[in-house]
C-alpha cells in the first residue's frame, strides 16, 4: 500500500508565491515519476508538471517559467514552487506517484487527496 499526501496549499494574492510539498510513503520499492496535476471547478484535471527519478522535468505551457518541480529521491518527496501566481492558477492541486511497491515489485499509481490553491486578484 502506497499513500501520497500533499501539503502547502492556501490563499495567496496575484503575483505571489506558494510551495507545495508531496510525500509518498508505504511499501515503496521505487518511484519512477512524481507529478502535480490540478483541477479547477468545472474543468478536467490537467497536468501541471512531472519529474522522473533522473530529474527530467515536463511542464504545462501555462506554467513554464513560473513553476518549478523538484524531488528528493531519498525522502520520496516532490515539491512544486509556484511563483507569479495568477487567478487562473486557482485549483485543487493533486500529487501523483508512479512506481513499484515492495516486496513483490508490483506497479502502483497513487494519488493524494489534493490541496486547494486560491489566487486572489
Amino acid at each position: 500500500q502506497v499513500q501520497v499526501v500533499e501539503f502547502g496549499g492556501g490563499l495567496v494574492q496575484y503575483g505571489g508565491s506558494l510551495r507545495l510539498s508531496c510525500a509518498a510513503s508505504g511499501s515503496i520499492f521505487s518511484i519512477a515519476v512524481m507529478g502535480w496535476y490540478r483541477q479547477a471547478p468545472g474543468k478536467q484535471r490537467e497536468l501541471v508538471a512531472t519529474i522522473t527519478s533522473g530529474f527530467s522535468t515536463n511542464y504545462a505551457d501555462s506554467v513554464k517559467g513560473r513553476f518549478t518541480i523538484s524531488r528528493d529521491n531519498d525522502k520520496n518527496t516532490a515539491y512544486l514552487q509556484m511563483n507569479s501566481l495568477k487567478p487562473e492558477d486557482t485549483a485543487v492541486y493533486y500529487c501523483n506517484a508512479v512506481g513499484q511497491s515492495r516486496p513483490a515489485i508490483i506497479p502502483f499509481n497513487a494519488w493524494g487527496q489534493g490541496t486547494q490553491v486560491t489566487v486572489s486578484s
